[in-house]
């Protein structure tokens, strides 16, 4: 099997349903930056030390759903339905019961932190950024095309997750969070 068709040299693509659409549409737009953030989750897994199984096990399975929510995405507003979706309110609850078990380990957070301490959980903080980006993309496809209702929450769980991860690598390895100084107070 070839990997190029060559029908993406005059601008267009085709979506799962057999739809033609502009590389440049809001939908492939979408599905592009959710692949672009599964690539950057694969960054970050090698930036985890191997003996943290378990995060590595939930990172590579969060990476087979966002691989499903492109699948959804690749199909057309108008074959949209509920026979196609596999996002579902039980990947956000599971999301929200790691959140709880992470954030059970963690210092309680009284200020503003910084994206840094380690390689790792600036990492985990750019996979966040691009989670909030992704949400804020599948917003406005919302508001113009039938999506699957379970999507909006997962993902804005899913950034809440990756802060609660950056922070828990952080604690993991005995490093200081960085915390964010008000301007007045930096002098």
């Amino acid at each position: 099997m070839r990997i190029y068709t060559r029908q993406g040299d005059k601008g267009l693509t085709r979506l799962a349903d057999g739809t033609s659409l502009a590389k440049d549409d809001r939908r492939v737009e979408t599905y592009g930056a959710i692949d672009e953030l599964n690539s950057q989750i694969g960054l970050l897994m090698a930036e985890i030390p191997a003996d943290e199984t378990v995060l590595l096990a939930e990172l590579i399975l969060l990476q087979q759903e966002l691989f499903d929510l492109g699948g959804e995405l690749a199909f057309s507003s108008e074959a949209q339905e509920a026979s196609l979706w596999q996002v579902n309110e039980s990947w956000t609850q599971r999301l929200e019961q790691q959140i709880d078990a992470y954030s059970a380990q963690l210092p309680v957070l009284r200020n503003f932190i910084l994206p840094s301490g380690s390689r790792a959980a600036a990492q985990a903080h750019v996979v966040r950024t691009l989670t909030r980006r992704c949400e804020r993309l599948l917003l406005g496809l919302n508001r113009e095309e039938r999506l699957n209702p379970a999507v909006l929450p997962y993902l804005n769980r899913l950034s809440d997750w990756f802060f609660t991860v950056a922070r828990y690598l952080l604690v993991s390895q005995g490093i200081p969070e960085v915390l964010w100084v008000k301007a007045a107070d930096r002098r």
